[in-house]
């Protein structure tokens, strides 16, 4: 593996648990079903997701993609999502 490689596999990583944890903290602070949703949402981003993809499937997403796909995530989850506005008044 060349360092792209590698530097790219632990940006996914990383996009993964920090969506990760945003899921958890809907499910418990506010509401069920965006935290699932962010949950599902995290799994494209962890690099076994996207091998399991590419095996089954022959298929990956690009990773223009998932950066566009976080970028708006982290918009939505920070500006009009109720967790935004919790964290602004902690």
């Amino acid at each position: 593996m060349n360092a792209t490689t590698n530097s790219l596999n632990l940006l996914g990583w990383a996009a993964g648990l920090l969506l990760m944890v945003i899921g958890v903290l809907n499910l418990f602070l506010v509401h069920p079903v965006p935290g699932i949703a962010y949950f599902l949402l995290s799994l494209l981003f962890f690099p076994p997701a996207n091998a399991l993809l590419k095996r089954r499937f022959d298929f990956s997403i690009p990773v223009v993609v998932k950066i566009i796909l976080f970028v708006v995530i982290m918009m939505f989850t920070l500006g009009v999502s109720d967790l935004g506005d919790m964290l602004d008044k902690w």
